[in-house]
This record gives structure tokens, sequence and C-alpha cells, in this order.
């Protein structure tokens, strides 16, 4: 009878983790992702809607913090450094939150965001941005609280808040210039020493063309001023399969020194191991 119980019991505890009850949620969650030159803005929030509710100066308040949606705080992150009214917001994620008033609002990135809602203590040295932002008044109602990143140039586009029939632009401008020129830079500059390195290493492991092998591991050997044991190591690995076993053992014997100096004890082994295999008739 007791085992009849307990199986019972288990049986009745699995249907109810099983047969939760699914509701829509009362402010939707929504995502909001756009390049804007070539810089990567995301948006999380939650959409509370107005549902006959007066919401400006009613159910947000003027002249109070408001967490900019509902639930969990709204998040926007920037994969570039951004100016906004003149000043730097570093790259990276905020929290965004909101002061709203008839003639002025002021939009704030906060440097927390696993806040529900406002912080429990407001830090003001947290605020890592606060600009002024004037609100227009719209001819239709806005039913459902909406974020969008709208006018998008190569150079900025406008973060936007509506709801009811307001609504708040934010500019921000994106380095797309200085991130092309960068691109372009080290473009033409041609491969660096880590697709050098990776290009010996493939003809090396894959059999093929040990002479193109070692002078690619030269190439990125020579753009190192700090010459890494790993290179070194791999250097020594082509010439012993190309059969210079002598130039073979001096390249070991110095990625063996470099690795005991980072004391890496795995590459001192395998260098160990190879001058040893190399030095025998």
């Amino acid at each position: 009878m007791y085992k009849l119980i307990v199986a019972l019991a288990l049986m009745i505890a699995s249907y109810s983790i099983e047969a939760q009850v699914k509701i829509p949620q009362a402010s939707p969650k929504a995502s909001v992702t756009q390049k804007v030159g070539l810089t990567d803005v995301e948006i999380d929030y939650n959409r509370p809607g107005m549902k006959g509710r007066v919401v400006f100066g009613d159910l947000v308040p003027f002249d109070k913090v408001w967490r900019t949606g509902a639930n969990e705080n709204t998040v926007v992150s920037f994969s570039e450094d951004v100016v906004i009214n003149g000043a730097t917001l570093k790259k990276g994620k905020y929290s965004i939150y909101t002061i709203p008033n008839a003639d002025n609002w002021e939009v704030i990135f906060y440097a927390t965001t696993d806040n529900w809602g406002n912080p429990e203590t407001w830090d003001e040295t947290k605020v890592v941005l606060k600009v002024n932002a004037k609100p227009e008044v719209l001819n239709r109602n806005v039913e459902t609280f909406t974020i969008a990143i709208n006018n998008i140039d190569n150079n900025f586009a406008n973060l936007e808040f509506s709801w009811e029939k307001t609504l708040v632009a934010v500019k921000f401008e994106v380095p797309t210039q200085k991130t092309a020129l960068a691109s372009i830079d080290k473009t033409l500059a041609g491969p660096a020493a880590t697709d050098y390195f990776s290009a010996a290493q493939y003809f090396y492991q894959s059999n093929g063309d040990l002479n193109k092998a070692l002078t690619y591991v030269n190439k990125a050997y020579e753009m190192h001023d700090k010459k890494p044991y790993w290179y070194t190591r791999l250097k020594s690995q082509i010439q012993a399969k190309l059969g210079d076993k002598k130039g073979a053992i001096e390249t070991a014997k110095s990625s063996l020194a470099a690795a005991q100096a980072a004391k890496n004890e795995d590459y001192v082994k395998m260098n160990q191991d190879s001058i040893s295999d190399w030095s025998k008739k």
C-alpha cells in the first residue's frame, strides 16, 4: 500500500511539472537588432500596453525614474563606442532608465543590467551617461510601448521611445569611418603573424608543401620581437620533416628555453623529446 501511495505521489508531481499553465504575458518581451553603419545595436525590453489607461503623468508619473518598459531591465548594447549629445558612451551593455516630463525627458544609461525594474537603491555612480530629449506629440495613439531605431544613416541613427501620443528620439553617432579605415588599413597591410602561422601549420599537418610551410612560419616569426615558443616549435618540426635535423635541433633548443621561461611544461617536454629523437644517429 505504501509503495502504491508513493508511486501515485510521484505521478501527480510529474504531471504537475509537465502541466504548467501557459498564458500570454501582460507585457510581452521584444528584441530589436539593428546595424548602424558598422555598429551592431541590440535592445531587449518588455512592452506594456495602454489598455485604456492614461500613461504619462499617471501610470508613468512625471519627474520620477521609470524603468522604460516593464518587468526586468530594458537593456541596450553597442558593439562600438557611440557619441550622444557630444559625449562618448563606451561600447557595452546598459540599462535604460528615463525620467519623463511633459516638456523634457532625461534618458539615462545605467551600468548594471540585472535589476528587476528600478534599482532597489539608485546609485548615481552607475549613471554612465544622462542626456535630455524633447518629447514630440503624435497625432495618433501608440497602444503598445515601442522602442525602435530609426532615421538610419551610415554615421548615426535615432533611438526612439513611443507610447500613447508621445515620441522621444535620442540621436547617437557611430564611428563608421574610423572602423572602416582601420579595416582597410589592416587588410591592405597584408596577413598578420597568426595568418602566416596558421598557413604554415596547415601545410605541415597536411603533409603539404613544406618549403611553403617554412617560408610562412619564418614570416610569422619575423613579425614578433619576442619570438613565441610555439612558433619556434612548429619551425623546428618543419625543419626536421625537411631533413634538416641539425637546424631543427638548434631551433627546438630556442623553443625549449622560451617554454622553460614561460613555465609551460608541455612544450618543455615536447621539445626535449624532439631534441633527443633528432639527435639519434
